[in-house]
């Protein structure tokens, strides 16, 4: 009876990892390329400052209202990495620094926002954790759909974002529009961001995009197995995550970034173990 109240209840929280880590897992492994790791967790907390100015303004978190506002920010976000990037070698400044100094302002502009609101507090609090284990049926039916749209979106676009990510100095010299791919590329990332952080919060983002990547980078350069790869063990860690919360009862967020760091660690040791035999 107790197995059966358990796997009731975690159940919806596995069905929603699962359709986070199917975009996440992808776009994570554009992120590693690119080299621009905190990009997501850049464009999550723009999502949330635009979550807290609506809330400033009135708007109930989980609002239609607030959900604009959010995009609205992230699309500015998009504009500012597109027109940030930096060719190979003739940038002053690494872009990688650009999307630090825009975490920072934006972490530290909501702040000043939610001090200013009634319900501020709360509000950044649950973007930073999100409200996984709370999180309904039409809820992930929403984020399927959205999530197909972006999926489609990538698919037809899909040589075009791989080259400038996989191949970016030959499609640099090939004379390519990148900082417009860029700014696609960043929209389309931010959309997911918006809709996934009110569900699993910013820290729970960056685990979902950056290490079911990394760990998939372990074993291969095969940008047709990585995907693969990176979506399996992005959902590993989710299950056995969220399995040890409810059997252990013990906070759900943090114990699936923990999960997410021991997969990352054993890849790392079996992806040496593999060169070592092979080499």
């Amino acid at each position: 009876m107790l197995d059966t109240l358990i796997h009731s209840l975690w159940f919806a929280p596995l069905v929603a990892c699962m359709v986070i880590v199917t975009v996440h897992s992808y776009l994570g492994l554009h992120v590693l390329a690119r080299e621009v790791i905190f990009v997501d967790l850049s464009l999550a907390q723009v999502a949330a400052l635009g979550s807290t100015v609506a809330i400033f303004f009135g708007a109930e978190p989980d609002s239609s209202r607030a959900f604009v506002y959010s995009l609205t920010f992230t699309t500015l976000g998009a504009a500012v990495f597109a027109l940030t990037r930096t060719t190979h070698g003739k940038g002053r400044v690494p872009q990688e620094a650009i999307i630090g100094i825009v975490y920072v302002v934006a972490s530290a502009a909501a702040l000043l926002v939610a001090d200013r609101s009634p319900r501020g507090g709360e509000a950044i609090k649950d973007i930073l954790v999100g409200s996984l284990l709370w999180v309904g049926w039409p809820a992930i039916g929403r984020l399927a759909v959205v999530y197909l749209i972006v999926g489609v979106f990538h698919w037809i676009l899909r040589h075009r974002f791989l080259r400038i990510s996989f191949e970016s100095e030959a499609v640099e010299r090939e004379g390519w529009k990148l900082r417009l791919w860029d700014f696609w590329f960043y929209l389309s990332f931010g959309v997911v961001i918006t809709f996934s952080v009110p569900i699993v919060g910013v820290l729970l983002v960056f685990s979902f995009l950056v290490v079911p990547a990394a760990i998939a980078f372990q074993f291969t350069r095969d940008w047709r197995y990585l995907a693969t790869i990176s979506w399996v063990a992005g959902v590993a860690a989710s299950a056995g995550g969220l399995w040890a919360s409810f059997r252990y009862d013990l906070p759900t967020g943090p114990l699936i970034v923990c999960a997410f760091g021991a997969l990352l660690l054993g890849s790392m040791l079996l992806g040496r173990r593999v060169q070592s035999v092979t080499a």
